[in-house]
């Protein structure tokens, strides 16, 4: 803050103080200390004010939060460039500050607990009690908006607690997953192979990769949709469709893998017009330590943990 801010927002600070006492103080000059029947003179729909003074109750208030406002700017900052006698306000009062304070103190309490996990593998944090209801309660706070508070997932986001990974399910690349984030595409293929080669495909994919009957009255050609996921779509789910996670391509052949619904209905909508979805890093926001127990925890979700139990604990 410049000089002549901070010296504008003192002098308006000090000067409202010193204007408020001398307008309490004037206000009771020649004021009874008694009560009387006198008025003010004046009476409106034949209401009458009494020439009484305030209650000394009401006038020490006023007092009280005079003092207190000047402690106040003594203590802490307030008066422009002014930081207070209080130690931990060198760089100033602000909300930014005052988290990271509370954040350091977590840090340096609860650093090393998270350190120690930190050096341990995966799977081994994967089996700890304690890690465990670490990893939940981070869970809950970060990552059940997205996929729940049991991780089963909801519409556009996955089942964390089944063994449908897009981008695999081992431990370190759960974590890579969290630290990194992913970023999976679909492409719409509506332009490319028409309405009736969506239909088709649908079919194809219900039908002979997911041994699933297609609804009754579906105008589909199944065969033909074979012909054109051979020809289109194998680069991505493989020719028998069981996905590759290098590339986030989902496993096809099962039901829960498809997180925008597996209907006939559905399945259209996703290859006529594609779909996006975004998992967000989180390697700036929690840090390595803090990753690693997430990872622990989601990682145990799949190898027959319950969601609701460890949270609950």
């Amino acid at each position: 803050m410049t000089t002549f801010w901070s010296t504008y927002i003192s002098v308006l600070t000090i000067g409202s103080l010193i204007g408020l006492t001398w307008l309490l103080l004037a206000t009771r000059k020649g004021q009874s200390n008694n009560t009387t029947d006198e008025t003010m003179g004046h009476s409106f729909d034949g209401i009458e004010e009494y020439d009484n003074p305030l209650p000394k109750w009401w006038f020490w208030l006023f007092v009280g939060t005079l003092a207190f406002s000047v402690g106040y700017l003594i203590l802490y900052p307030g008066l422009g460039n002014w930081k207070g006698i209080l130690p931990g306000y060198e760089n100033g009062w602000t909300g930014a500050n005052e988290w990271q304070k509370e954040m350091d103190k977590a840090d340096a309490r609860f650093g090393p607990i998270f350190a120690k996990y930190a050096a341990m593998p995966v799977e081994e944090v994967a089996k700890d009690p304690q890690a465990l209801k670490m990893g939940s309660r981070l869970f809950a706070s970060n990552c059940s908006v997205c996929h729940g508070s049991d991780a089963k997932g909801a519409f556009g986001f996955p089942n964390l607690t089944d063994n449908d990974w897009r981008w695999g399910g081992d431990p370190e690349t759960i974590k890579t997953t969290i630290m990194s984030g992913r970023h999976g595409v679909m492409p719409a293929w509506a332009e490319v192979i028409g309405d009736q080669g969506v239909a088709d495909v649908a079919a194809f994919v219900v039908s002979k990769l997911d041994g699933r009957t297609l609804p009754e009255g579906a105008k589909a050609d199944v065969e033909n949709g074979q012909k054109i996921f051979a020809a289109n779509c194998v680069a991505c789910h493989g020719p028998e469709g069981k996905g590759t996670p290098a590339m986030g391509a989902p496993n096809l052949t099962h039901p829960q893998a498809f997180i925008y619904g597996s209907s006939f209905a559905q399945l259209q909508q996703t290859i006529r017009y594609g779909r996006q979805g975004q998992m967000p890093a989180q390697a700036e926001i929690q840090g390595n330590d803090k990753v690693h127990l997430l990872a622990a925890y989601v990682y145990s979700l799949s190898q027959g943990g319950s969601a609701e139990t460890v949270t609950a604990k």
